[in-house]
């Protein structure tokens, strides 16, 4: 399960929270777990937004085509 962090002065997410081990993953191709974070949410991963709402799969789809 993963959560989106807060942005900061209105910049856009650049990470996110891992929270089965409270993990966080930049949105860098260059990283393994953010290559994971796509494919475990590609499978079906729940992703919450920043407010803790589980977001739906359209949601999530949509979020995923914004990523590097």
């Amino acid at each position: 399960m993963y959560q989106l962090v807060n942005p900061i002065f209105g910049i856009k997410f650049d990470h996110v929270h891992r929270l089965t081990n409270n993990t966080f993953i930049p949105f860098d191709p260059a990283n393994t777990d953010y290559n994971q974070f796509k494919i475990d949410l590609t499978n079906g991963a729940e992703l919450q937004d920043a407010n803790t709402n589980v977001m739906t799969a359209e949601q999530v789809t949509a979020f995923l085509n914004t990523l590097p």
